[in-house]
């Protein structure tokens, strides 16, 4: 919602459209896009982010490599010499970014997040739902796996077309670090690619928090409403889908307050790797122990999400993520937030969250009840193996 707001604050300048109206805009659009379009609006505005995305990224990327006339070698040899304060930095050395003495343990708990957290999160989970039968759920992963696996390489271009290309000081004059793709393209391609990569920036801010939004909904009238305080009793029809429709609005709108409280300054992209390493976290050690431990019970699934979710957020809030952030970079109703000495001494969680997380699912197991039902697990390796069964269960 931050990098929305700025980006059509930015788009819309001259127009007298502050960060906050831009903010309440987006949110309300997104909020519409959920409550009225549900899980097959939100689908199709995903695919065609993908497509819009990487065709866009492929062609910035060759845009920064024709900066370069296609010499990976004049690429690399600018990157070691990029200007920053007057000074000639290489970009290339160790440590810039995670320095001494936890720079290695900061790499690590990033890179841990990272890997493991794009197996649990929600809006990504929630597409399994959205195909015909098994064949394709994992034909799918396959393409998404050389998809993601192809952008995140061309982000090496991106990144470091930026800094080379750019320069720090001009990004942070012209909307700051969550405005440097569209900024690089502008600088390479002209208003009309600036346009165009502005419209991709929207759409995949769109479609994530879209998603997003529609998960949370669907889980709280689903597996609390419906499960937890009806312990599944059948309703009239249409009651769960008007109650994800109203925590589809509660959601929205408590988005958008926190955009407005941390301001148009604020960087968001280290709220990537930190919602990566709470997905890896309280998600990951449920789905693991579910496919590959027999033994493993509802206790157990508590515990383990339980355990990883407030692990993970409690060092958040306690590191330098949140209280050694520049108080410039936050709105003033922020900034009383961030005065105390981190107490966490990493940026990422996820090397102490993580075997948290699992340490709760494997102690939940052993201590909090009976195992679960052996021929129901039995069933589910089948499944996961094969394939075979799926199709039956989605049409029940």
């Amino acid at each position: 919602m931050v990098g929305a707001g700025t980006l059509v604050t930015l788009l819309l300048k001259g127009s007298g459209i502050t960060f906050n109206t831009a903010v309440i805009m987006v949110g309300v659009l997104m909020v519409g896009y959920v409550v009225f379009g549900g899980m097959l609006a939100t689908t199709w505005v995903q695919i065609i982010k993908a497509i819009l995305l990487i065709a866009g990224t492929i062609f910035l990327s060759i845009l920064v490599l024709n900066h370069f006339h296609f010499s990976f070698s004049a690429f690399f040899t600018a990157i070691t010499q990029v200007t920053v304060g007057g000074k000639q930095v290489n970009f290339l050395t160790p440590g810039l970014l995670y320095k001494p003495p936890y720079g290695p343990l900061n790499l690590i708990s990033l890179g841990m997040a990272l890997v493991f957290g794009t197996a649990g999160l929600p809006h990504i989970l929630v597409r399994f739902y959205t195909v015909p039968d098994a064949k394709t759920a994992r034909m799918s992963v396959v393409w998404a796996m050389f998809i993601i696996g192809s952008f995140y390489i061309m982000t090496t271009f991106l990144g470091f077309g930026a800094a080379t290309i750019l320069g720090k000081e001009f990004i942070a004059k012209n909307g700051g670090t969550n405005m440097t793709a569209p900024l690089l393209a502008q600088s390479l391609g002209g208003d009309l690619f600036f346009a165009f990569i502005s419209a991709v920036a929207f759409a995949t801010i769109l479609a994530v928090v879209a998603g997003l939004t529609i998960s949370a909904s669907t889980s709280f009238s689903h597996d609390f409403y419906t499960a937890v305080i009806h312990r599944g009793v059948e309703r009239s029809p249409g009651v769960e889908v008007r109650v994800a429709r109203i925590a589809a609005f509660v959601v929205g709108a408590v988005s958008i307050l926190v955009a407005i409280l941390l301001g148009p300054a604020f960087n968001v992209a280290f709220l990537v790797a930190l919602a990566f390493a709470v997905a890896a976290s309280a998600n990951l050690p449920v789905i693991l122990f579910s496919i590959f431990w027999k033994r493993f019970n509802t206790a157990g699934a508590l515990w383990g999400l339980g355990t990883g979710l407030l692990s993970s957020l409690a060092l958040i809030v306690v590191s330098p993520s949140i209280m050694g952030v520049d108080a410039s970079t936050v709105s003033a109703a922020a900034r009383h937030l961030i005065q105390m000495k981190p107490l966490f001494p990493l940026e990422n969680p996820g090397i102490v969250s993580i075997p948290l997380g699992l340490l709760g699912a494997f102690l939940g197991t052993v201590f909090g009840g009976p195992p679960s039902d052996q021929e129901k697990w039995l069933e589910l390796e089948v499944r996961a193996n094969t394939g075979l069964g799926s199709e039956k269960a989605v049409a029940h």
